[in-house]
């Protein structure tokens, strides 16, 4: 009996943080010329905790790492803002990357990766996913919109980079106690 074929296209947890860290590296490069802007700095250790973790998903094209995802429950940003709803189970999003060369194939990865991401949340069953993005990435942030996040809060600008927080309601909020 054979062994059965290696999987050469679908998602997986990548388990490999070099092929993740120059995925997202490659992503932050093409969005940075396209945008006019500086590439944000990545912290290898902390692609690496990520991947060792389990929370990198990774969709493979042809054998391929085409594109990618980071699914948390702890937040990237600190503080969590005021402006959010509460809710008791947050998932956040981060780290949406696709490789340079996929970016304009008809599989439209950049939206296939927030969908799985939803539907991971909602599988995992967290109440929303959270996500931080620079506002200037504006097609991202439409993206982001589009597939039902809302804005939560103003832009914040710290000298070094933009930001705004978004959210994707995926179940019934706290309701907030009466005092």
């Amino acid at each position: 009996m054979e062994p059965p074929p290696e999987r050469t296209s679908g998602w997986e947890i990548a388990t490999a943080p070099e092929e993740v860290h120059d995925l997202l590296l490659r992503s932050d490069s093409l969005a940075a010329s396209a945008y006019g802007l500086p590439a944000p700095r990545r912290d290898r250790k902390n692609t690496e905790r990520l991947v060792g973790s389990g929370s990198v998903h990774l969709f493979r094209d042809g054998g391929v790492a085409a594109a990618m995802f980071t699914l948390t429950w702890n937040p990237p940003f600190s503080p969590v803002p005021a402006s959010f709803p509460r809710v008791r189970r947050a998932a956040y999003l981060q780290r949406l990357a696709v490789r340079p060369d996929r970016v304009a194939d008809t599989a439209l990865l950049g939206p296939m990766c927030v969908r799985k991401a939803l539907e991971e949340a909602v599988g995992l069953r967290a109440q929303a996913l959270r996500a931080e993005a620079n506002p200037d990435l504006t097609r991202v942030v439409r993206l982001l919109e589009l597939l039902g996040f809302r804005r939560h809060g103003p832009v914040l600008d710290d000298g070094r980079r933009r930001r705004i927080h978004l959210q994707h309601d995926l179940g019934e909020p706290l309701a907030t106690p009466a005092e």
